[in-house]
């Protein structure tokens, strides 16, 4: 593959927020902290081949996804 990365694109207020954020942590930039927020949500779901989401898997995915601004 000649580029591995795509672009993802965000409301300019949460990537405010995330700039913030990241300004009192370890990580450097906002993509690193986006990346390794969605590393961690797709971790939780145990196998990367699940189609599926349980009734509480949703619930947690929504609630993250709008403290992440995301979602109302």
């Amino acid at each position: 593959m000649k580029n591995d990365k795509v672009t993802i694109k965000i409301p300019r207020p949460l990537y405010l927020k995330i700039q913030q954020l990241i300004g009192e942590s370890g990580f450097d930039s906002a993509t690193d902290f986006i990346v390794y927020v969605l590393r961690d949500v797709l971790s939780e779901k145990g196998s990367e081949n699940r189609e599926e989401f349980t009734a509480d898997e949703l619930k947690s995915l929504k609630q993250k996804l709008r403290n992440l601004g995301y979602l109302d």
